[in-house]
């Protein structure tokens, strides 16, 4: 009997049949053919080496075993009518906890706006934002939706692309008046770089493309170094050094005057896809799914005046 659990939905027909007293209306109200009802409570009865139903042209009444198994069953229709509400509601209006994550940067100009649009459309559901500059694991840090900026080596992760952008090199106007405007590349060495480095990555290796083919890449060795993205964009705006980063992610900043371009005959010869990642789409919830779809939308949108 210990694999009785095979035999659910066998006893949950049985309750019905025992209910509705025929297997007719049984049949018809779960869509069945008589027919099929019929060799489910057999195949039942075989397994118990009872019979539960005396049969009849006209009724169908309980044994004492079939009345004994009613009443030793009698809250699994509780628990399935239970479990059906749920399902129903999940269905019908998703609801949940989603973790985002992201870094600093694209979070506080990015993905905070868009959850007042999330919110409105969905308030059901919690978010669980999640800001860092270090490296995620979406599996050991239960993440539900990330923003991952470069090609991804994992391909376990369900990508989507919303973007693709370069690095470029800024510097704020006080800085460049004192200390004077880089000329090419090799200059960089006679000024102050300000690098992101963390556990697993320093960019402290610029390289540049000039518009007639020649590739240099140069190794900043006088640098400022954080591992906080808003750490760096101050620090820039501050006059404090050189800086290479997304436009995108600056956007304001230039758009006030508080950082200009420089080197501009001069550009970073790799493009790098900005996605929207999770683990895949059997890790997906009715809610993620509808978070998921909102920042692919609103993010696109977005990146495109960006």
């Amino acid at each position: 009997m210990n694999d009785l659990h095979r035999h659910l939905s066998h006893l949950y027909l049985f309750q019905s049949v025992a209910r509705l007293g025929s297997f007719h209306a049984v049949a018809k109200k779960y869509g069945l053919p008589r027919s099929s009802v019929s060799k489910k409570i057999q195949q039942l009865e075989d397994k118990v080496g009872q019979r539960l139903i005396q049969r009849s042209t006209r009724k169908l009444n309980l044994t004492e075993s079939g009345r004994d198994l009613l009443a030793a069953t009698e809250s699994l229709s509780t628990l399935v009518e239970d479990a059906q509400r749920v399902i129903d509601k999940l269905e019908s209006t998703p609801s949940g906890t989603i973790k985002i994550s992201c870094t600093t940067i694209i979070g506080q100009q990015y993905i905070i706006p868009i959850i007042s649009t999330l919110r409105g459309l969905y308030p059901n559901i919690s978010i669980d934002l999640c800001l860092s500059d270090h490296y995620v694991d979406l599996i050991e840090q239960e993440v539900d939706i990330a923003i991952r900026i470069g090609h991804l080596p994992d391909s376990s992760l369900v990508a989507r692309k919303i973007a693709d952008k370069r690095f470029a090199w800024y510097a704020s106007p006080e800085y460049l008046e004192k200390n004077g405007m880089p000329t090419d590349p090799e200059s960089l060495n006679e000024h102050r770089g300000l690098v992101f480095k963390n556990e697993k990555y320093a960019q402290d290796h610029w390289t540049f493309k000039h518009a007639n083919g020649d590739i240099k890449t140069i190794k900043i060795t006088n640098q400022l170094t954080t591992d906080d993205g808003r750490a760096l964009r101050e620090m820039a705006c501050l006059g404090l050094g050189v800086i290479m980063i997304f436009p995108f992610l600056i956007k304001n900043e230039i758009e006030n005057k508080q950082l200009v371009p420089i080197l501009t005959d001069w550009e970073h010869p790799d493009r790098q896809p900005i996605n929207l990642v999770c683990l895949g789409r059997n890790y997906r919830s009715r809610a993620s799914t509808s978070v998921w779809d909102i920042l692919s939308k609103n993010l696109q949108e977005a990146f495109i005046d960006a």
